[in-house]
């Protein structure tokens, strides 16, 4: 509950620009910046935290207890700035920077309540993070509210989560680290399993950001196209598409704790990776066909998400997990950057038809990477030998 609360300061911004991006109020760069922004400052703070061993430091519910609070803050602050100029762009920067402490701090919490349930666990909160992520569209898909009441609901869930979030108890499996020690996280990096893990982790954030971002806009200029009476609905297409990764998410961790994690992973990322090659041929045949395919992808390019993050905290000593599983965040978040600002170029080159098959080429190494790990000796510590 927490997760989803505090994580729709993400899109809280980029939803309302999604419109606007239609009215011709936005250009396609500035919106892509608004989205950027928040990217490069979780970068920041991931990096932040991973240097300093925040998270496993310091009591992990007061690390995102504040983390939450001063997400919110610099999010309401938009609500002076509007999306003009310099001063939005920075303000998410700091909603990204502070949400650092939010997603990769509940991952730890969630390791601490599991035992041979790893996949499900972290599979739950992905899933939060991604209904969470929706919940902006949901609130911009409601005719008469405009981006301000947007702005405020979002951060009003973020502050309600923040002193929630105070309540829940540490997990059996908690570990907390007496001193961080930078040559520790190079070690385990190195590790060919862990290499990999993160490996696969890469090529699925190469696609999965862009695509979130990118969706609203795309539906703009493919719901007219299947003739149905969908035009004008793009922020409640981008919700349902986005939200129902959740169901993904935890259904992808209840399998990946019984078959395999490499598997689970694999098999997502090829299924989201056709899906983003498709969907661009989908509209002239109609809204079912786009809907259908764009609701396969909502499902498919989260669902791997939470498996890579579950095998780093099986992969690792346990008193490491949120540093690794931090860092591992920070270079994901670090490449999505290329693939969001690369996007408006794409289609520009090659149209809306076309755009979305470059993003393929992520999954479709990340896939490459979990078959390689699955190979790995120490590979059977993951979902309790099944790998």
């Amino acid at each position: 509950m927490c997760q989803v609360a505090s994580m729709a300061l993400w899109f809280s911004a980029s939803a309302p620009a999604a419109q606007m991006l239609e009215t011709g109020d936005l250009t396609a760069r500035q919106a892509g910046w608004l989205t950027i922004a928040v990217q490069l400052g979780f970068v920041a703070g991931t990096l932040l935290s991973a240097v300093t061993g925040l998270s496993d430091r310091f009591d992990p519910r007061r690390v995102f207890c504040l983390a939450s609070l001063m997400g919110a803050g610099a999010n309401l602050a938009l609500l002076l700035t509007g999306f003009d100029g310099n001063g939005p762009i920075a303000l998410r920067f700091l909603t990204g920077m502070f949400l650092a402490g939010v997603y990769p701090v509940g991952v730890k919490l969630a390791g601490g309540w599991a035992k041979g349930a790893m996949g499900l666990m972290i599979g739950g909160l992905v899933g939060a993070l991604t209904l969470g992520s929706a919940l902006p569209h949901a609130f911009s898909s409601l005719g008469s509210v405009d981006w301000r009441m947007t702005v405020v609901l979002a951060s009003t869930s973020a502050v309600a989560s923040g002193f929630f979030i105070l309540s829940v108890a540490l997990g059996p499996q908690h570990r907390q680290s007496p001193a961080f020690r930078p040559a520790d996280a190079f070690v385990q990096l190195r590790r060919p399993s862990v290499f990999l893990a993160n490996g696969g982790y890469l090529g699925h954030m190469w696609e999965l950001y862009a695509m979130w971002t990118w969706i609203p806009v795309f539906l703009v200029w493919a719901l007219p196209q299947t003739g149905s009476d969908w035009t004008g609905r793009e922020s409640l297409a981008a919700f349902v598409v986005i939200a129902i990764g959740a169901v993904g998410c935890v259904a992808a961790g209840l399998l990946a704790d019984r078959i395999g994690r490499s598997v689970v992973a694999t098999s997502a990322m090829l299924i989201s990776g056709l899906c983003a090659a498709l969907i661009g041929f989908a509209p002239p045949l109609g809204l079912w066909w786009l809907m259908t395919i764009a609701l396969i992808w909502g499902v498919s390019v989260i669902a791997d998400s939470a498996q890579f993050s579950a095998a780093i905290a099986e992969l690792v000593p346990s008193e490491m997990v949120g540093t690794m599983v931090t860092l591992q965040t920070s270079l994901g978040f670090l490449l999505t950057i290329m693939s969001i600002q690369l996007m408006p170029l794409v289609v520009e080159a090659v149209s809306w038809r076309y755009a979305f098959a470059f993003l393929s080429l992520g999954p479709a190494f990340g896939a490459v990477c979990m078959l390689l790990l699955r190979r790995q000796s120490d590979a059977v510590l993951m979902a309790d030998g099944r790998r």
